[in-house]
């Protein structure tokens, strides 16, 4: 059974950072893809940001580029990522998500297209 556990996260001030990682277990990384999805209070959950395969292969949805870095040690079977600037819109319940396949960007943006998902961990970005 492949499992993923969500690290980070918390409470942050507008303006501050945070790195959420995300492991996983009985699977390896190396060939899957890997995305975050957040939920915010009464919110559907959207995709934010992803990373195929290739570790230079990152996808980040409009709102988040340039503040966020995706990462990945296939090593590790971890993906992390650091969210600078952040901002109150960016309070949600952040998921991890597992794909076995090297999704499109098209495929990347759809939860349907993950069969593993993390437990999800909470960002608060407040004063």
């Amino acid at each position: 059974q492949v499992q993923l556990v969500e690290s980070g996260g918390g409470l942050v001030q507008p303006g501050g950072s945070v790195t959420l990682s995300c492991t996983g277990s009985g699977r390896a990384f190396s060939t899957a893809t890997v995305s975050w999805f957040r939920q915010a209070p009464g919110k559907d959950r959207d995709f934010v940001f992803g990373i195929r395969p290739s570790s230079s292969q990152p996808y980040y949805r409009d709102s988040v580029k340039g503040r966020f870095t995706i990462s990945r040690d296939n090593n590790k079977n971890t993906v992390s990522v650091q969210m600078n600037n952040l901002k109150t819109e960016d309070t949600a319940v952040y998921y991890c998500a597992v794909s076995p396949k090297r999704l499109i960007v098209s495929q990347m943006t759809s939860e349907n297209a993950y069969d593993t998902w993390g437990q999800g961990t909470q960002v608060t970005v407040s004063w």
